[in-house]
């Protein structure tokens, strides 16, 4: 499936930016503050969905609710032999509990995964865990003091 990369127009970006900012803002608001009509709104948000701009809409829950007091960003570095092992890496991660976000990366490193677990003992037992994975040949952790969303 080829993906339909039309350039955005302004409305297209307004709707994004609130969007992005609010993806829980009714349809009849959304239409207002970019000056369409709301059926018009409502087909440019089903348009840039089913082309992918718009991917999807997700809770912020804050982490330290769900017991993540420390969070931390694993740097992972895998092993060259086997580049299979760098796309797999990646739903290997996501399914653990303690991931909160998997990134695929550019430099010394292939992959940096947040992290969020209760303690420092926590954070070291997933540290241990993710470099005894067999693709993983090296780690370095850098906690996390604060985190702000780029919204």
């Amino acid at each position: 499936m080829t993906k339909d990369v039309r350039p955005l127009d302004d409305v297209d970006r307004a709707l994004v930016a609130l969007l992005r900012a609010d993806g829980r803002m009714p349809n009849n608001e959304l239409a207002r503050r970019v000056g369409v009509a709301p059926s018009t709104c409502l087909a440019r948000v089903r348009s840039l969905t089913e082309r992918g701009v718009v991917r999807g809409v997700h809770a912020d829950i804050d982490p330290v609710v769900l017991g993540h007091t420390i969070q931390a960003m694993i740097a992972v570095e895998l092993t060259r032999d086997s580049g299979s092992s760098l796309p797999d890496f990646a739903p290997v991660m996501a399914a653990r509990p303690y991931v909160l976000n998997t990134f695929y990366v550019s430099g010394s490193y292939d992959y940096l995964v947040h992290v969020g677990c209760a303690d420092t003992v926590e954070l070291r037992d997933i540290v241990n865990e993710i470099s005894g994975l067999p693709p993983v040949t090296n780690t370095e952790t850098h906690l996390i003091f604060e985190h702000r969303s780029g919204v």
